[in-house]
């Protein structure tokens, strides 16, 4: 089984009590494990995939607190290093009666932005994996410097790289997320995952379809475009399919992208994706994608029925009864 990476932000989500502008009383707040890329490495854990969170934590409560949560998933956190530089990230986090939420994040400065290379454990990529990334640690040059050289080390390895753009705006200095550094981390990757509304962002005055070709040209060999509830869209070099997720009432969709990835990626990992493996063709196998991103929807689907992140996302047993 190909071991899964993950790099980037952990933090402290801060759910609120109110769902919905109707609610009444005091409004609390409930910490829950999350980041994107931890949320992943969790979501593959959970799966029964070797998982890694690479990272910086505060030396502070919350940092004890992601660390000792990371640990009880069943996360690798031997690359998760400690600082007193600066305070691990905190995202206040607010729902709609649907389910949607939106964040208000207490970051920069934060932990996770000062991780290096110099801080990568020693022969990391010795042996192929999957290296998961996102957009979040781009939003200052030298995260975004260390972020660009892993996705280049991983690939020079062997290891497949994996991008979820998870764009989160508020993040950015400008209020808005740049679009040559996030273009620059999807072209160096195998597999992305874009929302439909991130695709419409990052493609400016293009044309959708003159968008995703130009990735796939640069090297991309799995793009998959998310759109909420409905049909994913699935597009290689050799054509495009769409698999319907099943129904669910959400609760809390904050880890209803990283469960879909985490799924996904679990499912490949299954398969020797070493470039001299069986399985280092992978995206010319339809069978096995349509599985996989049927697997991820179900994960998807299933997180989002529950509060948090770790806490959602599901394990073989939860899918199987799901």
């Amino acid at each position: 089984m190909t071991p899964i990476i993950a790099f980037g932000e952990a933090l402290v989500d801060m759910l609120s009590s109110r769902l919905g502008d109707d609610a009444q009383g005091p409004e609390t707040f409930t910490p829950y494990a999350g980041g994107a890329p931890a949320n992943v490495a969790v979501a593959c854990a959970r799966l029964g995939v070797p998982s890694r969170f690479l990272g910086m934590l505060g030396d502070d409560y919350f940092g004890d607190f992601l660390a000792d949560e990371l640990t009880a998933h069943g996360v690798d956190t031997s690359g998760v290093v400690r600082t007193d530089e600066a305070r691990t990230a905190l995202a206040f986090v607010s729902r709609d009666a649907a389910g949607e939420r939106t964040f208000d994040f207490y970051r920069p400065p934060a932990a996770d932005l000062l991780y290096r290379l110099e801080h990568l454990p020693a022969g990391v990529f010795e042996s192929p994996a999957i290296l998961h990334l996102c957009s979040n640690s781009l939003t200052e040059e030298a995260i975004a410097e260390t972020t660009l050289s892993l996705a280049d080390m991983a690939a020079k390895s062997g290891s497949l790289v994996s991008v979820d753009a998870n764009l989160r705006h508020n993040l950015w200095a400008s209020g808005q997320a740049e679009i040559g550094p996030v273009t620059q981390l999807i072209d160096r990757a195998a597999l992305v995952k874009l929302a439909r509304e991130e695709l419409d962002y990052l493609r400016g005055d293009h044309p959708a379809d003159d968008w995703l070709a130009e990735r796939l040209r640069a090297g991309v060999r799995l793009l998959l475009i998310t759109d909420g509830p409905d049909a994913v869209e699935v597009r290689t070099v050799n054509g495009s399919f769409q698999v319907t997720p099943p129904r669910v009432q959400a609760v809390d969709t904050t880890a209803g992208g990283d469960a879909f990835i985490g799924g996904l990626l679990a499912t490949l990992a299954d398969q020797d994706l070493s470039p001299q493996g069986a399985g280092n063709d992978w995206w010319h196998d339809e069978a096995l994608l349509r599985r996989a991103v049927d697997v991820a929807c179900r994960c998807g689907a299933h997180a989002v029925t529950r509060p948090g992140a770790y806490a959602a996302l599901p394990t073989a047993q939860d899918l199987a009864a799901f």
